[in-house]
C-alpha cells in the first residue's frame, strides 16, 4: 500500500502526439475533488502544452500548480528541474493531492522513476503509477510515434538530449514501466489495426499490463490514479533497453559533416537529398548551401525524403560561398563515400 503521507505522482509518457496533454486536461477537469499540480515537459510544444493546461485551470487545478519544463528531456535533465521542480510544488500552500508528470515523448520513464530515490524527496512522495499512451495506428504500423517527423525534429532541438535512442527501443521502455496502458485514438484505428497494436503491446511488455482503448483522453480518473504502484522501489519488474553499467550514455545514431560546392539550383540540392534518403536509409539532412547566381544562403531541412528549403540571409562580403550539411542516420547505415557521392556533384572536366 503506497504511504499515505507522501504525494502520490503519476507519470504520463508516450509520444509527441500521443494524447498526453488531451489526457491531462481531462484529469484537470474531471479532478473529483482532488487538488492536482502539472509538470509539462513536452519539449517539441515548449509553450504551448503548458498554456493549453492552464487555460482550464480551475480552483482544484490552478494555474500556478501548472509548471513547464523548457530546459530539454525531464530524463536528462533531473537534478537540474525535475529536483528543484518537485520540491517547488512540495511548498506550495495548500499541498496538492496528487501531481501529474507529462514526459517528453522522447524520455525514457526509468531515469526519471530512480530520481524518486533523491534524499530530498524520496520520504514525501512516491510514484503512484507509471501510464504510457500509445497511439493506436502508430503502434500497429510500426511507427509508434504518430508523426515520427516531429519527433525527429523534437530530438534535433533538444540539446540536453543524452541518448539518441531508436523510437522502437523508447515504446519498449515505456511499454516495461508502465502500470497501465491507454491505446488513443481508437477512434481512427480500424478494428484489425487495433488488434495489431495490441499485440505489440503484449509482446513489449514483461508482465500483464491492462490496456485501456482511449478516445480523445477520456477516461475515469479513478481507473488510473489512486494506483498505489509505489513504482521508484518496484524498478527491478520494469526492464529497460538501457539496464547496462553504461546506463542512457549510448549512440545509436550518428552524425557526418559534408562540404558541398556551389549547387547549380536549389531543385538540383533538394532531388539529391531525397534521393540519399532513399539510397542510404538517412533520416535528417540539415544544413546550408551556396546556389550558382544566388546572393543568398540556401537553408535545407529534410526528414527522410521531404525536404523544406529557403533563402535565409546574404553572404558575406569574402565568405566562403561552400555549403555545410549535416546527414544524421542510424549507426550501421552511414557510409561517408556513398553520401558524399550522392550530394556532391561530379566536377567535369574542360
Amino acid at each position: 500500500m503506497t504511504d499515505l503521507a507522501k504525494i502520490p505522482v503519476t507519470v504520463v509518457t508516450g509520444f509527441l502526439g500521443s494524447g498526453k496533454t488531451t489526457l491531462i486536461r481531462h484529469l484537470i477537469e474531471t479532478t473529483q475533488g482532488r487538488r492536482l499540480a502539472v509538470i509539462v515537459n513536452e519539449f517539441g510544444d515548449v509553450g504551448v502544452d503548458g498554456e493549453i493546461l492552464k487555460s482550464c485551470a480551475i480552483p482544484d487545478c490552478p494555474a500556478e500548480n501548472i509548471v513547464e519544463l523548457a530546459n530539454g528531456c525531464i530524463c536528462c535533465t533531473v537534478a537540474d528541474d525535475f529536483i528543484p521542480t518537485i520540491e517547488a510544488l512540495m511548498a506550495l500552500d495548500p499541498v496538492p493531492d496528487h501531481i501529474l508528470i507529462e514526459t517528453s515523448g522522447l524520455a525514457l520513464p526509468k531515469p526519471l522513476l530512480k530520481a524518486f530515490d533523491w534524499p530530498a524527496i524520496r520520504s514525501r512522495v512516491t510514484v503512484d503509477g507509471v501510464i504510457a499512451l500509445a497511439d493506436a495506428e502508430a503502434v500497429a504500423a510500426g511507427r509508434f510515434a504518430p508523426d515520427v517527423a516531429r519527433v525527429d525534429a523534437q530530438r534535433l532541438a533538444d540539446d540536453s538530449l543524452d541518448h539518441e535512442t531508436p523510437l522502437s527501443e523508447v515504446f519498449g521502455d515505456q511499454i516495461s514501466c508502465a502500470d497501465i496502458v491507454l491505446l488513443t485514438k481508437c477512434d481512427l484505428a480500424a478494428p484489425e489495426a487495433l488488434a495489431a497494436a495490441k499485440a505489440v503491446i503484449a509482446k513489449e511488455a514483461p508482465r500483464d499490463l491492462p490496456v485501456i482503448e482511449v478516445t480523445e483522453g477520456v477516461v475515469d480518473g479513478r481507473v488510473i490514479l489512486g494506483l498505489g504502484a509505489a513504482a521508484e522501489d518496484d524498478l527491478a519488474a520494469r526492464p529497460s533497453h538501457h539496464d547496462t553499467a553504461h546506463d542512457h550514455d549510448h549512440e545509436d545514431f550518428e552524425t557526418v559533416v559534408v562540404e558541398v560546392p556551389e549547387m547549380a539550383s536549389a531543385e538540383d540540392l533538394v532531388a539529391r537529398i531525397e534521393a540519399l534518403a532513399v539510397e542510404q536509409n538517412i533520416l535528417r539532412v540539415k544544413g546550408y548551401a551556396a546556389v550558382q547566381g544566388k546572393p543568398m544562403r540556401l537553408l535545407v531541412q529534410g526528414v527522410g525524403a521531404r525536404v523544406r528549403h529557403q533563402f535565409d540571409r546574404p553572404w558575406a562580403p569574402g565568405e566562403i560561398r561552400v555549403g555545410r550539411l549535416v546527414v544524421i542516420a542510424e549507426h550501421d547505415d552511414i557510409n561517408l563515400d556513398a553520401i558524399r557521392s550522392v550530394l556532391v556533384p561530379e566536377v567535369v572536366a574542360v
